[in-house]
């Protein structure tokens, strides 16, 4: 029996027990980013810190695309300060079953396998 190796489709998706989000915090301000950054857009300072970012959330924004095959829900989370662009899973995509201040919580699936057996696995967030 052979083991799957996982990749994070994103870099700051850490694929721990229980998975997390990752962000960079500037030291100087408290603003924080996903990716890495050069300079705090709030204060411009270059000192950065990694902070895990909370697993549950409040929908703040969100969009109900009905681009392509199958319609799906773009959405901004709040976590705990923290802005994650994302999309809800796991949802009917409509006016009625997502909603402002609806609380969600990170989740994590399979983009796929390529042929060595590594598996890709993204983020979304769903309903509590």
């Amino acid at each position: 029996m052979s083991s799957t190796t996982q990749i994070p489709f994103v870099d700051y998706l850490i694929l721990d027990d229980p998975p997390y989000l990752q962000a960079q915090e500037c030291k100087s301000c408290g603003a924080r980013y996903f990716d890495r950054r050069n300079a705090c857009a709030n204060c411009f300072a270059n000192n950065f810190q990694p902070v895990a970012v909370q697993s549950e959330g409040v929908v703040t924004s969100f969009s109900i695309i009905q681009m392509g095959p199958n319609p799906y829900v773009s959405a901004i989370v709040d976590c705990g300060g923290t802005n994650v662009k994302c999309t809800i899973m796991k949802v009917e995509p409509t006016p009625d079953h997502v909603t402002l201040g609806m609380r969600v919580k990170l989740m994590t699936y399979s983009m796929g396998e390529d042929n060595e057996g590594t598996e890709a696995v993204a983020f979304g967030f769903e309903p509590i």
